[in-house]
C-alpha cells in the first residue's frame, strides 16, 4: 500500500478561490515597474503616465508579481537571496522571504491559490513560498536540475511548473505535487521566454537564439510546432483572454503576434526601429487585464511603451527608473492601489 502523501504536497494541488478585495477610493490603475540598475521601484499612475513615487528595493531586482488580492506585491532580488514582499497601500516592506546561499531568484509567479513560486538560479531549483504575508511562511525547494533556471510558469491547479533553463539551453517540469524527478528537453537555441495558456492546455517558449517561438505538450514536452519571429524574442507573454501571444524581440524593437489555436504569426507591431532598438533593449512584456494594451519595458533607455493591442499603435514611452524591467499592474478599483 502506498504512503500517504504529505498534506503540504497534497496541497499545492488545491487552489484556493480568491475573491480579491476592492477599496471604493481607488480609481485609478498602476503601474510598478522595478529598476534593476536603480535598485528602487516606480509606481506610475497610467491615467496621467506619471511617476507617483520611487522606493528602495533590494539590490538589482528583475521579475515582480502581485498578490490576487491586489495587497502585496513581491519582488525577486536577482542580486541576492530572498524575494521582499511590500505592501501595495505605503510600500512598506511587510516580509523578506530568505531563499538560501547562491539563490539568485528571478522568474516569479503569485498564483491564485496565495503561494509564491519561484526560480532559484543559482540554485537549480524552484521554490513555493506558502503563507508569505502570514506570520510564519514556509518555504520548499523542489530541483530542476539544470543550470540558470530562468522564467517560470505555473499550472491553474498549481500541480506543476515550467522553468527556462538558459544555462542548460532546456525547459524542464517540474512535479508540484510528488516530487518526481524533473523532465527537461532541449528546445530552439538560448530558449529564455515561456508563458503558459489560462487554461493549462498550451505552453508556448521562445529561443532568442534561433528567432523563433516553439509551441510544447505541457506534459511530455514534445515539440507541436516551431515558427519563426522577430530577431532575439527575449520574453513571451500569452494575452489573458487566451487567444494569442506575442514575443518580446529585443533586437528589432517589435513584438511578432502569433495566434494560439493555429500557432501561426498572423502580424508583427513595430514598438521601435530596428536601429533604436539597439539602444532602447526591450525586454518584459505585460498585458493588461483586458488584453486591450501591451507595456513593454525598454531597460536601456529607461522607458516603458504602452501599445494600444488592436491597432498596433504606440500610444506613449512612461518614464521610469534606470534599467526598468519587471512589471505588474494593480487595477483601479483593487485594495490596496497608493
Amino acid at each position: 500500500m502506498a504512503a500517504a502523501l504529505p498534506a503540504v504536497l497534497l496541497s499545492a494541488c488545491a487552489p484556493a478561490t480568491l475573491v480579491p478585495a476592492h477599496d471604493a477610493n481607488a480609481s485609478r490603475d498602476t503601474l510598478y515597474v522595478t529598476n534593476k540598475r536603480g535598485n528602487d521601484l516606480s509606481v506610475i499612475d497610467l491615467e496621467s503616465g506619471k511617476e507617483m513615487r520611487r522606493v528602495e528595493t533590494c539590490a538589482n531586482p528583475h521579475e515582480l508579481a502581485l498578490s490576487p488580492d491586489g495587497t502585496h506585491l513581491a519582488v525577486a532580488c536577482y542580486a541576492g537571496t530572498r524575494v521582499d514582499i511590500l505592501a501595495t497601500a505605503g510600500l512598506e516592506k511587510a516580509a523578506s522571504i530568505e531563499l538560501g546561499e547562491n539563490a539568485r531568484p528571478h522568474g516569479i509567479v503569485w498564483h491564485d491559490n496565495g503561494d509564491i513560486y519561484v526560480t532559484a538560479e543559482g540554485r537549480k531549483s524552484i521554490f513555493r513560498v506558502k503563507d508569505p504575508v502570514g506570520p510564519k511562511p514556509e518555504t520548499f525547494e523542489f530541483s530542476t536540475g539544470k543550470d540558470g533556471s530562468h522564467m517560470l510558469a505555473v499550472s491553474p491547479d498549481a500541480c506543476h511548473a515550467w522553468t527556462m533553463d538558459l544555462g542548460s539551453g532546456t525547459v524542464t517540469l517540474v512535479d508540484l505535487l510528488t516530487r518526481r524527478a524533473p523532465r527537461s528537453a532541449v528546445v530552439g537555441v538560448e530558449p529564455e521566454g515561456i508563458d503558459l495558456s489560462p487554461d493549462g492546455t498550451v505552453l508556448w517558449v521562445s529561443a532568442r537564439g534561433s528567432d523563433t517561438a516553439i509551441e510544447l505538450e505541457p506534459m511530455t514536452l514534445n515539440v507541436r510546432r516551431e515558427i519563426n519571429v522577430g530577431r532575439f524574442p527575449l520574453r513571451l507573454a500569452i494575452r489573458p483572454q487566451g487567444d494569442v501571444a506575442v514575443t518580446s524581440n529585443l533586437a528589432d524593437g517589435s513584438l511578432t503576434v502569433i495566434d494560439v489555436a493555429t500557432g501561426e504569426p498572423v502580424r508583427t507591431i513595430a514598438v521601435s526601429s530596428p536601429e533604436e532598438a539597439q539602444t532602447r533593449f526591450q525586454v518584459t512584456i505585460l498585458w493588461s487585464d483586458d488584453g486591450q494594451r501591451v507595456y513593454v519595458a525598454e531597460t536601456g533607455t529607461d522607458t516603458v511603451a504602452e501599445i494600444d493591442y488592436a491597432s498596433g499603435t504606440l500610444l506613449r514611452r512612461i518614464k521610469v527608473g534606470d534599467g526598468g524591467d519587471g512589471l505588474a499592474i494593480l487595477s483601479a478599483g483593487a485594495h490596496g492601489a497608493d
